[in-house]
């Protein structure tokens, strides 16, 4: 996978989701590797949050093998602030998700995979 796919088409797929979903303030795409791809971010770090949504992902993926339940679809954290929520985009990128305390976590899981294969088309046509 490259991270050549065209930033706008990307950035402009990260702000419809930030609209369609109550809740999401921010949100990065990256490769499975921590690499930053695109983000609609205001106060967030992306590299960094890229970084350790990385992780997040591949821990969640190990996790998911080891007790046998498939294929990971996604990582959800919830803090004391909101939520943030990694999303599986294909084998080799992630979409994050940075979410305050009224996060309409339904909502998100029923435009998530949507989200996730536009994304996923975007990365692959540029591959």
């Amino acid at each position: 996978m490259t991270t050549s796919a065209p930033h706008e088409a990307l950035t402009a797929s990260l702000k419809s989701l930030r609209e369609r979903v109550m809740g999401v303030n921010e949100t990065v795409i990256a490769t499975s590797d921590g690499l930053l791809v695109a983000a609609d971010t205001a106060t967030a770090q992306p590299e960094s949050v890229a970084a350790l949504a990385a992780a997040s992902l591949g821990l969640g993926r190990r996790t998911a093998a080891e007790v046998g339940l498939g294929g990971l679809r996604d990582v959800v954290t919830r803090a004391h602030g909101g939520y943030v929520v990694v999303l599986a985009v294909g084998d080799h990128a992630l979409l994050v998700i940075l979410a305050d305390e009224g996060l309409d976590l339904p909502g998100l899981h029923r435009e998530a995979p949507a989200a996730v294969d536009h994304i996923l088309s975007l990365l692959t046509t540029a591959a």
